[in-house]
């Protein structure tokens, strides 16, 4: 089966679109690139995603997706993706209003995919599907956040991305060095170090009631409990495992 080719219109002050994101040089797609300004759109022609360069310039970048995204009906609609560093994760947020996030050193394979579910995402289905429930928490894959029990728990991009994969598959025990793999992806160099403090900050961010919705299984890794459908009140959980390191 041929790859789906898109019409990409990349907004970056680079020459080239391979310098914001390299894997789009081993991708089939047609690829423009324009200044980052509205304007350009105005002779931008079709495109299928728009790609925006946010590695540097952050406040910029989260001015320049928001004009796009209440651009006009047209470009309203248009899905932005912003290409941020490692860095600049912690600074997107549901204000930024974009569809989605790639790092630089993304792979074919991931670009390819999140290209693929931006163009064939329902509005309307896809607002259903991004709304993940577990017991009392609820985690909303649209806005990038994460409320327990009515309460909005202020997370940075990668607790969020934590959270939701543990609560995507609760039950599954994953290794430190599998949730390195899945949420913090192949090209991160730091150590499985990285996924134990993260996992202490979502805890503490659970609050003592909560915590143990992450349960440790010792010499294993990390789990998200099933909470008990009996007792919706109270996060009595199930088959934890030595919950506390």
């Amino acid at each position: 089966m041929r790859p789906m080719s898109l019409d990409l219109l990349v907004l970056t002050p680079e020459p080239s679109a391979a310098t914001v994101l390299p894997a789009l040089d081993l991708l089939p797609h047609t690829v423009r690139v324009r200044p980052p300004e509205v304007t350009a759109l105005l002779d931008a022609g079709h495109r299928d995603v728009i790609l925006l360069d946010a590695r540097t310039d952050l406040a910029s970048a989260k001015s320049l997706c928001r004009l796009l995204k209440g651009a006009g009906e047209d470009d309203g609609v248009t899905p932005v993706i912003a290409v941020v560093g490692e860095g600049g994760l912690v600074a997107v947020s549901a204000e930024w209003r974009t569809d989605d996030i790639l790092l630089p050193t993304a792979g074919p394979a991931e670009v390819d995919a999140r290209l693929r579910l931006a163009t064939t995402r329902d509005g309307a289905a896809s607002q259903v599907d991004a709304e993940l429930r577990v017991g009392d928490l609820v985690i909303d894959e649209a806005t990038y956040t994460a409320r327990l029990r009515k309460r909005t728990l202020e997370l940075t991009y990668k607790e969020f991305e934590l959270l939701k994969y543990l609560a995507q598959h609760a039950g599954r025990v994953f290794t430190r060095a599998q949730l390195l793999q899945e949420v913090w992806g192949y090209d991160f160099f730091g150590g499985t170090r990285t996924v134990d403090v993260h996992v202490r900050r979502l805890r503490a961010k659970l609050g003592p009631e909560h915590e143990q919705m992450i349960g440790t299984v010792r010499n294993v890794g990390y789990k998200f409990e099933r909470p008990v459908k009996n007792s919706p009140s109270q996060p009595v959980l199930r088959d934890s495992v030595d919950l506390r390191r």
